[in-house]
């Protein structure tokens, strides 16, 4: 049987604030610069999740994709959307909200929710024109 990718398109907005406790101001400043901002700062996020496997000769499906929009918005946009990242939600109490970050988070939250045999990728747009993609 071949092996298809599916795509579904999400969203979230959120701000979040890079920062690392154990770094003066000084230097979390001269890394992180105004993503440092103490008052945080806001993203559009833009989201693509892939998965790849081969086609169900029963349904046709790699996978039902209403199936994957439920996990998307139950595992993501309604813990993300509208959030502080670094104070809502539990994955970055101790984890910097880098957009690659981010991303691996995402990752692991679907990943959990999908057949084993079924390959995922994350690719996440923090801007129009920063983005990182993340697989296993």
């Amino acid at each position: 049987m071949p092996k298809v990718t599916v795509h579904r398109k999400a969203h979230f907005n959120a701000a979040h604030r890079l920062h690392r406790d154990d770094w003066d101001d000084a230097k979390n400043k001269e890394i992180f610069g105004k993503c440092n901002n103490p008052n945080f700062h806001g993203h559009n996020y833009k989201l693509i999740v892939s998965v790849t496997g081969e086609i169900d000769p029963e349904t046709g499906y790699v996978i039902d994709l209403k199936i994957l929009k439920d996990i998307i918005k139950s595992k993501v946009e309604d813990d993300f959307d509208h959030k502080n990242l670094n104070i809502e939600v539990e994955d970055f109490k101790n984890l910097n909200p880098t957009v690659e970050n981010i991303s691996v988070v995402i990752y692991n939250r679907i990943k959990a929710h999908l057949d084993p045999k079924l390959k995922l990728e994350i690719t996440l747009y923090e801007t129009p024109r920063n983005f990182v993609t993340y697989k296993a």
